[in-house]
Parts: structure tokens; C-alpha cells; sequence
């Protein structure tokens, strides 16, 4: 049987990416592929009661061990469950955030020790990790902006601005070290011009 793909999308608040995932989704299916389209923290049923805990309440509910403990644990269903199912019977996974959000969140954002979250990726991940990333890039003001507008995660979105500017840095690290596995994405352009720069990657890095 062949392998599926696996396909996660990355950035900060209000960067797009719940509308880019959806967009992708739907031109794949065009394309006549299995599309299974989850989320982080989330998509298995576990997942999404975990998922109740981490993004409700205030800023400061969790510190940021138990934030990645519970990510990992959340994650780790989600992988058993459906990623990994998935992927097994040659369907395409699209997931909005994956293990790049702990590094970015709860490392680089929150100060969670980078050993402890390399530790849970060998252990929890036992080498699922995606073909293709998708960082949707833009000034960390701007997806705060958008993310008030709309109503998001409000727990994190009140982190406040230097919080969600190291967030930016630590994706565009994290880029820059794995250029084979991510692509960068200007995603403070229009809907349109961000769904086609998408596709263009996604075609080439996977010859679609």
C-alpha cells in the first residue's frame, strides 16, 4: 500500500491558517485524493478534550512544562488514532499545527526546556512528522489584529505582543534549519495570492 502524505500548517495567531488548510483541502479533493483534514491541539476525540483545557481560561492557567506535557499527551492520541491510520491507507493529512507549534508556543514563546520537547518528539512521535510544512508568515501585530477580529484562542492571544514576536522568530528558525522539510509563506497578502503560493509549493516539494 502506498504511503500517504502528511502535511501541517504553521504560524502564529490570525496568519490564516484555519482558511489556507480548507482552500488546500478542497483543491485535493478536485484532484480526486483521500484528504483528511484535522487540527492540533485536537483532532482525535482525546485530543479535543485536552484541547478544552489548554485553550480556555487565562493566560497564565498553565506554565509551560505542563502546557507541552499536556500538548504531547494530546498529540499523541491524535497520532494513534488518526494521523497515523491515515496515513497508512495512502490518504493526504492536513493538519493545522502540528510539533513545530510546542517548539514555537510553549519553547520559544514560553520557555519550556528544548530537551524536554525533543525528548516527547522521539518518544511520542516515534518518527511521524510531516512531509511538507507550511509556515504562514506575517508581523505578529497584524495576526493579533485579525485574531481579535475574529474571535480566536483568546488564552493565547493574551500572551501579548513579545510573546507572539518570539513566536515569528522561533517559525522563521525553524525554517531556516529544516528548508527541506518547510516552506515560508507571506501570508499578509490577500486570500487568493496566499492560496496560490501554497499550491505552487505544494505541487513542487510533493510533484503533484
Amino acid at each position: 500500500m502506498t504511503r500517504g502524505l502528511f502535511i501541517s500548517f504553521e504560524g502564529g495567531e490570525g496568519a490564516g491558517k484555519s482558511t489556507q488548510i480548507r482552500r488546500l483541502a478542497e483543491r485535493l479533493t478536485a484532484e480526486a485524493a483521500d484528504v483528511v483534514l484535522t487540527r492540533e491541539p485536537g483532532g482525535s476525540p482525546g485530543g479535543e478534550a485536552i484541547r478544552e483545557l489548554l485553550v480556555n481560561g487565562a493566560a497564565d492557567r498553565w506554565s509551560p512544562v505542563t502546557e507541552t506535557l499536556l500538548m504531547y499527551a494530546a498529540r499523541r492520541d491524535h497520532v494513534e488514532r488518526v494521523i497515523r491510520p491515515a496515513l497508512d491507507r495512502g490518504a493526504v493529512v492536513l493538519c493545522d499545527r502540528f510539533a513545530d507549534s510546542t517548539r514555537a508556543y510553549q519553547g520559544a514563546g514560553g520557555d519550556a526546556p528544548a530537551s524536554l520537547i525533543a525528548a516527547l518528539e522521539d518518544h511520542v512521535l516515534s518518527g511521524t512528522v510531516p512531509n511538507l510544512t507550511l509556515i504562514l508568515d506575517l508581523p505578529a501585530e497584524v495576526g493579533l489584529a485579525r485574531a481579535s477580529a475574529r474571535g480566536g484562542a483568546a488564552r493565547f492571544e493574551s500572551k501579548g505582543l513579545d510573546f507572539h514576536e518570539r513566536l515569528r522568530t522561533a517559525y522563521l528558525a525553524i525554517a531556516a534549519r529544516e528548508p527541506e522539510r518547510c516552506a515560508v509563506i507571506d501570508a499578509d497578502a490577500d486570500v487568493e495570492s496566499v492560496a496560490d503560493a501554497i499550491w505552487r509549493v505544494v505541487e513542487k516539494r510533493l510533484d503533484l
